[in-house]
């Protein structure tokens, strides 16, 4: 049977929210942003006004007033986010239990198996060459139907696109925003995909583009056409990648909201809109993501880690990268303490950082046996620690209980890196360097 996978692509999807909180918010173009008082603010998502006056995410708030002097800053509320995706989810389950989350804001839908779908709507069919399909009809009717619910029942409104695969999925829903369902079939994807610039590929950055446009291969359909050998030698195992996501091959699966996936490693990075310069500020910021590192990694299911990665970016953009052996641990103060050793070890004041990354491997898959020091130590004490506070946090909010160290660092007591920042699906791995 043709797979039919949904990708569904909230539309400005922290304003929206604000907008629904403050009905004043709705006619005017708006920003959330942080703090401008306790960093230089900068904006986290924007409205459709604001867009089309030029205001960019990224972008500080002086630089968003001065390309749209009428716009509206409003602080965000991270909590009110989690909320209305774990509502718009809600409406997801109706159709499938094959729903994967990318990000906050979107999520794939495998609904070729669903039976409320062939339940409820009768499957209309084209045929050609004596192959059967589904009409494109039939497709967008399926992904108007799942946006109308959420923009009826939640008040936020969603993009959608309806494809045989994954990454053409998430394709369609760029192609109408907002609030709008696009199409990509076996039938049409030539002439929807294949004039696309190059980048709109998923997982398509900078550097890759700029390898491809170097060769010729502008546009997705010149990188489909390619020559394997070519992309190989010079992608390496990437390029078969590139190539089988631009000719429709993809196959990964959607996963179920409940699936325990594998991962190689566990991390979280952050750039920051001012340039840290001290070593008290470097601490203070490892420990806030150490503390969304271990807790991925406890909701994981892989255990415990014995190898802790640093990642340092400066002003300049230059960047390095070290890690270190630590006994298995799964503690964030552990985490914490063993990336700040490694900064000390590997930078020398004066500096100046733009962007740092934790990240964690060697999952021992929960067979590690404990040592006499743990046992006779406290490890299970801090352990039972972290856990209550993932517990309160998922109850009353992040900011609602806070480690000391980061009290002194009012800009991060509710940055939420956990559940705000974008956490790649399995199988799908960025190689881009």
């Amino acid at each position: 049977m043709e797979r039919i996978v949904i990708h569904s692509d909230l539309n400005n999807f922290y304003a929206s929210v604000e907008r629904k909180l403050n009905p004043e918010l709705l006619k005017a173009p708006i920003a959330v942003c942080g703090s401008a008082e306790e960093r230089r603010g900068i904006v986290l998502a924007k409205s459709e006004e604001a867009k089309r006056a030029g205001v960019k995410t990224g972008d500080t708030v002086w630089q968003a007033k001065r390309k749209c002097p009428n716009i509206v800053c409003v602080p965000p509320h991270f909590n009110e986010y989690m909320k209305h995706s774990r509502m718009v989810k809600a409406i997801y389950e109706r159709y499938t239990d094959l729903i994967e989350s990318y990000g906050i804001d979107e999520c794939w839908l495998d609904v070729t198996k669903s039976t409320k779908i062939f339940k409820e709507f009768s499957p209309m069919y084209t045929e050609v060459d004596g192959v059967k399909y589904f009409t494109d009809e039939y497709l967008t009717f399926l992904g108007d139907t799942i946006r109308n619910e959420v923009k009826n029942e939640i008040g936020v409104t969603v993009s959608c696109g309806v494809s045989f695969n994954k990454v053409f999925a998430k394709l369609g829903s760029d192609l109408k925003k907002p609030d709008g369902t696009s199409v990509v079939s076996k039938l049409n994807y030539k002439s929807m995909i294949y004039g696309l610039p190059v980048e709109d590929l998923l997982f398509v950055g900078k550097a890759t583009k700029e390898k491809l446009n170097s060769m010729g291969l502008s546009t997705i359909g010149r990188l489909a056409a390619a020559d394997d050998e070519l992309i190989r030698a010079k992608f390496g195992k990437f390029g078969e990648t590139l190539l089988k996501y631009a000719r429709g091959e993809d196959e990964d699966e959607v996963k179920r909201m409940d699936d325990k996936r594998e991962y190689k490693s566990i991390g979280n990075s952050c750039t920051y809109p001012q340039d840290v310069t001290s070593l008290e500020r470097v601490e203070r910021l490892l420990f806030v993501l150490a503390e969304s590192v271990a807790s991925r990694l406890r909701e994981s299911g892989q255990g415990l880690a014995d190898t802790v990665h640093l990642w340092v970016r400066f002003d300049n953009l230059s960047d390095f990268s070290v890690q270190k052996k630590v006994r298995h641990t799964a503690l964030c103060s552990e985490i914490a303490k063993s990336a700040f050793k490694l900064f000390k070890a590997n930078v020398t004041p004066p500096f100046k950082v733009r962007a740092l990354g934790v990240t964690v491997s060697g999952f021992d898959n929960g067979i590690s046996q404990l040592t006499l020091d743990e046992v006779s130590g406290n490890y299970k004490k801090l352990e039972a620690v972290e856990k209550c506070v993932d517990e309160i946090r998922k109850k009353h909010g992040y900011d609602k209980l806070q480690r000391g160290i980061v009290a002194a660092e009012p800009s991060q007591m509710r940055n939420d890196v956990k559940n705000t920042h974008l956490i790649k699906p399995a199988n799908f791995e960025d190689r881009e360097k």
